[in-house]
């Protein structure tokens, strides 16, 4: 039987009460979803996980609502630390609403090097997954930088507070408050306009058509890519350019398998690998684009897009560790993990898992397919790994 987590209420209880609210059967709903009736009873009832990100977009977009809505926030916070972040994020929020490019700054900027190296210092802590030092930095920073675009700095400032709102939308995103990474990247998309720079146009067209699908609107996510794409067709010259097309390529694949459509999606993987052939492993925009990266995205779709076991077979033939981006090495190793479970690969899955928490403990803290995995882990075997692993993430028994 599921277990009840107390205060906690799990995506299927979430489902449950959206649909009863709604009046609707669970037939009704399920049409709604494309999926069949017994499949979202299932969801409903726990028997069924539902830690596939792809389904997760069906039945928010069947239920009018968003995805947070039926994941919820980050648990906790447990810890001064979390709390600490969750207190940061809220600053964040409004440090982004007062950087509107069309308003006047709030604040004066610190002298110009010293604003600089803060950027650096913000754009590190968040690379080496220190998500809390970065949060507790970002919104000074921001106004900062912002107040910077109106002064005599202006042309040096609007690529840093293109680059310093695209690491507000990675770690809002990648700590599970993901409402505020769409505000993030429309900020970096206003400066990168500012600019009229093409590859930092691709690199901001990146940010919000991955902000779009991160909270399962593919189509928009599509829309946006495919835009940014086509406006950097022209510019393939210039430097970086090729990396920052293979990762819109990628996006553009991601969400084309989220809008049911796998030989679309197949086309664009096939279209970055060919690109990742061609520049090796980069770090434009630390974004890591390369053969390896190229993998770690196939992983997340095959997971998601119903072959567990390409994804697996994908992942043996990696080797994460050459790709100096701690997230996306976490990144890889839960979505392996979830791919392991779908195979009755619990003890190999719960390995990675561990690997992923080694990396970045926050990470997979907050991310709610991690838990989702591990409660049904949780309701096959109870190992004293993974009952330490469930105390650490706050799913309680």
């Amino acid at each position: 039987m599921p277990r009840r987590t107390g205060d906690d209420p799990n995506i299927g209880e979430r489902i449950r009460t959206r649909r009863r609210l709604r009046g609707w059967s669970i037939r009704f709903a399920a049409d709604r979803a494309g999926l069949s009736h017994t499949t979202w009873s299932r969801i409903e009832r726990g028997i069924v996980t539902a830690d596939n990100r792809f389904t997760l977009a069906d039945i928010a977009r069947a239920l009018d609502c968003s995805v947070t809505d039926l994941t919820g926030c980050p648990t906790g916070p447990d810890t001064r630390g979390e709390a600490l972040l969750a207190l940061s994020i809220e600053a964040l929020h409004t440090a982004l609403v007062d950087a509107d490019p069309g308003e006047e700054p709030l604040c004066m900027p610190r002298p110009w090097p010293q604003l600089v190296a803060e950027a650096d210092l913000v754009h590190h802590l968040r690379m080496r997954c220190n998500f809390l030092g970065a949060a507790q930095r970002l919104p000074a920073l921001i106004r900062e930088v912002h107040a910077a675009t109106h002064g005599s700095n202006r042309r040096e400032a609007l690529p840093l507070l293109v680059s310093t709102t695209f690491d507000a939308a990675a770690l809002v995103q990648t700590t599970g408050y993901r409402r505020d990474g769409w505000l993030a990247a429309q900020r970096c998309r206003q400066a990168a306009e500012a600019t009229g720079d093409p590859v930092l146009l691709a690199f901001a067209g990146f940010a919000v058509g991955n902000a779009a699908g991160s909270a399962g609107a593919y189509a928009r996510s599509m829309a946006l890519v495919e835009r940014a794409a086509e406006d950097l067709s022209s510019h393939l010259g210039t430097e970086g350019a090729l990396a920052m097309l293979g990762m819109l390529h990628l996006t553009c694949a991601m969400a084309a398998r989220g809008l049911r459509r796998p030989a679309d999606s197949a086309d664009r993987v096939a279209e970055a690998a060919d690109l990742a052939a061609r520049t090796g492993e980069t770090m434009v925009h630390d974004l890591g684009f390369g053969p390896t990266n190229v993998g770690i995205w196939r992983v997340s779709m095959e997971t998601d897009g119903g072959e567990p076991g390409r994804a697996a077979e994908i992942g043996a033939q990696l080797r994460p560790d050459l790709l100096p981006m701690p997230s996306r090495r976490a990144t890889f190793h839960t979505d392996t993990a979830r791919a392991l479970t779908l195979l009755g690969r619990d003890r190999d899955a719960l390995r990675h898992l561990l690997a992923a928490e080694r990396i970045s403990p926050v990470q997979v803290r907050s991310n709610v397919l991690v838990r989702e995995t591990v409660r049904g882990m949780l309701d096959r075997a109870g190992s004293s790994q993974l009952r330490g692993l469930c105390e650490r993430i706050n799913l309680a028994r």
